[in-house]
């Protein structure tokens, strides 16, 4: 079956999206195979060797993305696929997938955690704006989707939160991540040359964009409580810091006398990245929101425990399977997580890195999402508006 995917960008930096159509797109065994046209530079050095065609449209000036090139292209080329992945909300893309495919080709869009109502009440003036958008586009855009799809039905159910006028046909898929392959050690060393100072060095690792929505001042501060309960045991944070909020951050752990507890390695990719996983302790993430969270998966895949916020969708049901601790994402609850962590035994935390291997082939593999887009447009008829709202 042949699939087309819909982006922005591929920008690694970008995030979740990003991965999960890279490793949508490595499953040709599995009968999925397809293209990908986004709106980036077609020089840009991340589209090198992606290992699938890739059609880039790009630059574009705006973070809308508008590309006079990608209706025409898609209104040519959309008779050669089986179905259309729409990646994301609020950009050009889901437009012109809409005006050139509704009624034509299937196309689904896949919301990744972007309806949540988290940003309609931490970006309030931003939810205005979105409104303005919403009815003229985006609201039509979902209800002409043959699927709307959602990771989990925790996702499902607070998307239909943001926004009262809504109407769409949701549909929930697995999701995960990709495991890793290759040797663990040389990942290791690969990480180590990234960060020399966890050579050696018991820590936990955070793993995502330095963002205000992950929690990471929250984390800084929490570990600064309990650095001197476990004296051995170092921060690494690890990420692309778009928002330029580090420098804040490093200055707050000196201040609070963590300064060389804590690592700042910046983004790490490839072996580095399970480099850094398979190094760490346990995997960290005190967010306040978090549709999925690629990492949390790729954490698991490595069997390490997932110290997570409860507003990351997955993490209740993560914790219920013993691989890893769940609280509340407030100052008191990330403390509560390393507090936990700290207090667990040996015997305690190795028998929760077991389960958070089984956790990830039992629940979180990619390869299932990858079926499942293919049994939905194995069964796809193209559907307007109106057979939507009839349905």
């Amino acid at each position: 079956m042949r699939i087309l995917h819909i982006i922005g960008t591929l920008n690694p930096a970008a995030g979740g999206p990003t991965e999960s159509v890279r490793v949508l797109l490595s499953y040709g065994p599995i009968g999925y195979t397809g293209e990908v046209v986004t709106l980036d530079d077609p020089s840009a050095p991340y589209l090198n060797d992606v290992g699938f065609p890739v059609h880039a449209l790009g630059p574009v000036r705006t973070t809308y993305g508008f590309n006079s090139k990608l209706l025409p292209w898609l209104r040519e080329n959309r008779h050669r696929f089986d179905g259309v992945v729409v990646n994301g909300l609020w950009q050009y893309c889901g437009y012109a997938a809409w005006r050139t495919l509704a009624g034509n080709t299937p196309y689904v869009v896949f919301t990744h955690g972007m309806l949540d109502p988290y940003f309609k009440h931490a970006f309030p003036l931003k939810h205005i704006k979105k409104w303005l958008y919403w009815i003229p586009a985006e609201y039509w855009i979902l209800r002409g989707a043959y699927r709307v799809l959602f990771t989990s039905k925790a996702e499902k159910r607070l998307a239909e939160q943001s926004f009262w006028l809504h109407r769409w046909n949701g549909y929930v898929v697995p999701y995960g991540a990709s495991g890793p392959t290759g040797d663990p050690d040389v990942q290791r060393r690969a990480f180590f040359a990234k960060c020399p100072e966890a050579k050696g060095k018991r820590y936990l690792v955070f793993l995502g964009r330095i963002h205000r929505k992950k929690g990471c001042d929250m984390l800084i501060d929490a570990f600064a409580k309990v650095a001197a309960d476990d004296p051995d045991l170092y921060l690494v944070m690890a990420g692309p810091d778009q928002q330029q909020w580090s420098a804040k951050l490093k200055q707050t752990a000196a201040n609070l006398g963590i300064k060389d507890r804590v690592f700042w390695p910046g983004m790490v990719t490839g072996d580095a990245k399970w480099g850094a996983f398979y190094g760490s302790e346990a995997f960290i993430l005190p967010s306040h929101q978090e549709n999925f969270g690629i990492a949390v998966a790729e954490a698991l895949a490595c069997g390490k425990p997932v110290l997570l916020a409860d507003k990351v969708n997955i993490a209740e049901e993560i914790a219920e399977d013993g691989a890893g601790l769940m609280e509340l994402d407030t100052p008191d609850g990330t403390l509560k997580l390393l507090r936990g962590w700290i207090s667990m035994t040996v015997a305690e935390r190795q028998r929760m890195a077991e389960l958070a291997y089984q956790c990830f082939h039992r629940r979180y593999d990619m390869r299932e999402n990858a079926k499942a887009i293919i049994r939905l447009f194995g069964t796809a008829t193209v559907l307007t508006p109106t057979a939507v709202e009839s349905e």
